[in-house]
Order: structure tokens, then C-alpha cells, then sequence
């Protein structure tokens, strides 16, 4: 289930609000620009679907979304415990960094929380299976899918060499850790 958790960025164990309903979720981020919306795909890829099948699936929204904010190229991407130098990956995701674009996610499978460093507050998104959030060009944040992750997510891209971080050398992060639910067996 989603979950939008706020904390001041200086009380990590104080929670300033919290909801797991996605309209509210929608509406406490669209003033900080910050696009967070449920897909309701008629059918949902099985987790190892090929990536053409995948993009076909959602390609309805991924053309609707694509015409609204330019990008250029779409993928799937997939990680969980058994992929390669998993570790490594997390801690690239878990700095606190920003993109010259939109990063713009869908979770097809799984979860992971986006975390947003704005204006004193942090904003953690949990997102699950049928949600898309797109994080603007210049917003801090980091990306946490669990110790045990296991996610197949859509991204998509108007720079098409893909992703690009400039870290900001805060480690934010390691004071706010997401709380990632484990996944049902």
C-alpha cells in the first residue's frame, strides 16, 4: 500500500504527518511540483514479462505521458537480491542527489520509497505496484527499495543517455532510512 510519511529534516523520529491514501498523497505533493498518481492497467505483466511486453502494456499511458513532458525513451528496469553488486547499487541510489530532469518512475512489481529533501521537510513516498511519481529536475532525494528488494519499474527519460545524478555530499539519508514493508511471501 502507498504511504506518504513528512518529517521535519532535523526530527527524524517525529512524523508531521502521514497517509496511505493516494488523492491526499496526489495533493500534499502537486504544490511542490511533485507528480504522484495510480495506473490501473487492464492487465499487469507477470514479473519476468520481456521488457516489449512490458512497455506494450502501458504504452497507452507511457504515450499519454511521454507527449505531456517531452521525454524522449522509455525502459524497464529490474533489480532484486540476486542481482549483481546489489549493494553497490543501493548505496548510488541512497545518496542524497538531483537530476537535470524529471525523474519519472511506474512501479510495474514491487516497491520502493522516493525520498524528497525540500524546504526543511522530508517527504517519503512509499510507492507500490500501479504507482507513477515523478520527481522534478532539481529536487534533493534519494531511492531505498529495502534490503531484499524486488522491483520492476518503468522509467522514463527526455535525456535518452538515461540516468545521471550529482550527488550532493549531504548524508541526510542515513538519518532518515525508509520504512520498506517486506513484501508478502
Amino acid at each position: 500500500m502507498s504511504r506518504l510519511t513528512i518529517y521535519s529534516d532535523d526530527a527524524p523520529d517525529t512524523v508531521l504527518q502521514e497517509t496511505a491514501n493516494p488523492r491526499t498523497i496526489a495533493e500534499t505533493l502537486r504544490p511542490l511540483g511533485i507528480r504522484f498518481e495510480r495506473w490501473e492497467a487492464p492487465v499487469i505483466p507477470p514479473k519476468d514479462a520481456p521488457t516489449d511486453d512490458i512497455l506494450e502494456a502501458y504504452r497507452p499511458y507511457l504515450n499519454g505521458l511521454m507527449g505531456e513532458t517531452g521525454a524522449g525513451s522509455a525502459d524497464v528496469v529490474r533489480f532484486d537480491a540476486n542481482t549483481p553488486n546489489i549493494g553497490a547499487m543501493r548505496d548510488k541510489y541512497l545518496s542524497e542527489h538531483t537530476h537535470s530532469e524529471d525523474e519519472v518512475r511506474f512501479f510495474v512489481h514491487g516497491q520502493g520509497a522516493f525520498v524528497m529533501h525540500i524546504e526543511g521537510k522530508i517527504y517519503s513516498v512509499l510507492c507500490t505496484q500501479g504507482d507513477l511519481i515523478s520527481v522534478p529536475a532539481g529536487i534533493a532525494h534519494w531511492f531505498d527499495a529495502g534490503l531484499s528488494p524486488d522491483v520492476v519499474a518503468l522509467r522514463v527519460f527526455t535525456d535518452t543517455s538515461g540516468w545521471v545524478a550529482q550527488y550532493t555530499g549531504d548524508e541526510i539519508a542515513k538519518r532518515f532510512p525508509a520504512d520498506i514493508p517486506k513484501a508478502a511471501a
